[in-house]
């Protein structure tokens, strides 16, 4: 009875050595070695810090143009999540600190066919963790092999020069973002093709957006006026200054051909023209944006 005790003991023992000996943890990181970080900055729209995961794929913080301009995060996948999932985040500590506990900072939602994201909050908190010399560290169950585990670490090494050069980027995108911007009403200075003070400064913002937006598809400019100075006049005066607009977006470098303008003098009024309120609402002109 012992000997068969003996037995089934020492095959349960070499059959848990077995099973556990085919589960593997698959590691992805940088090594010290091969560690780079870039800055990849074309407009003052947006800027990228880029860090490559050899064999796997890229880690990216990414921040546009906008009042906030917020963070995110992606890390893409050469080869996407085949099923659903979640992967939970630690800062782990350097090798040469090994005796400090890894922290756990956020789940991240692994979607079909979907590289994976995180918003401002926690893509803040990998980039403090990776200036404090830790290593973001994503863990998931592998969907092509159930007996594994995925680990994919961001390095931290080489990382504090590239991280100065992406915050000045960051901070000289423009405080506001294309929805901003595509569709704008202005109003001009009675009887005048003089804008007004806010619509001028308003203009000035479009201008300085188009300057940076190559994918810009097509802009329109309708002009209105009161019911003061006559149809005909009114109606000429609107062409003009439609045109004005249009001539000032192609001196900046905007494509003429993308610039569509009508003039419409007294049609369509949005108020009164009995006071010099809702004339002012009425003396107008519209600009739309759309993007590619």
């Amino acid at each position: 009875m012992k000997f068969k005790l003996l037995f089934i003991s020492v095959s349960l023992g070499t059959a848990l050595l077995s099973c556990s000996s085919h589960a593997a943890m698959r590691q992805y990181s940088a090594t010290q070695d091969n560690s780079n970080w870039e800055v990849v900055k074309t407009t003052r729209l947006q800027c990228q810090l880029n860090h490559e995961v050899p064999y796997y794929g890229e880690a990216i913080f990414k921040a546009s143009a906008s009042k906030n301009k917020n963070l995110t995060f992606n890390l893409d996948m050469v080869v996407r999540p085949d099923n659903y999932n979640i992967a939970g985040l630690k800062a782990v500590p350097p090798a040469w600190r090994a005796g400090l506990p890894a922290r756990d900072i956020t789940n991240m939602k692994l979607l079909k066919k979907f590289d994976g994201e995180l918003a401002n909050k926690p893509a803040w908190e990998m980039l403090t963790e990776l200036e404090k010399g830790f290593h973001p560290t994503f863990y998931y169950q592998d969907w092509q092999n159930s007996a594994d585990k995925i680990a994919v670490g961001i390095s931290s090494v080489n990382f504090k020069q590239a991280y100065w050069a992406f915050l000045q980027c960051r901070d000289e995108l423009l405080p506001y973002s294309f929805e901003d911007i595509s569709f704008t009403i202005m109003n001009y200075q009675s009887n005048s093709s003089k804008l007004t003070k806010e619509s001028q400064k308003r203009l000035d913002k479009i201008a300085e957006y188009l300057k940076n937006d190559t994918s810009i598809e097509s802009i329109s400019i309708d002009s209105y006026t009161d019911s003061y100075g006559g149809r005909w006049n009114n109606l000429d005066l609107s062409r003009k200054r439609a045109k004005a607009i249009k001539d000032y977006m192609v001196s900046i470098g905007v494509d003429e051909a993308k610039v569509k303008t009508t003039g419409l003098g007294e049609k369509r009024f949005v108020d009164t023209n009995e006071n010099i309120l809702g004339r002012d609402k009425n003396r107008r002109l519209i600009i739309q944006i759309a993007k590619m």
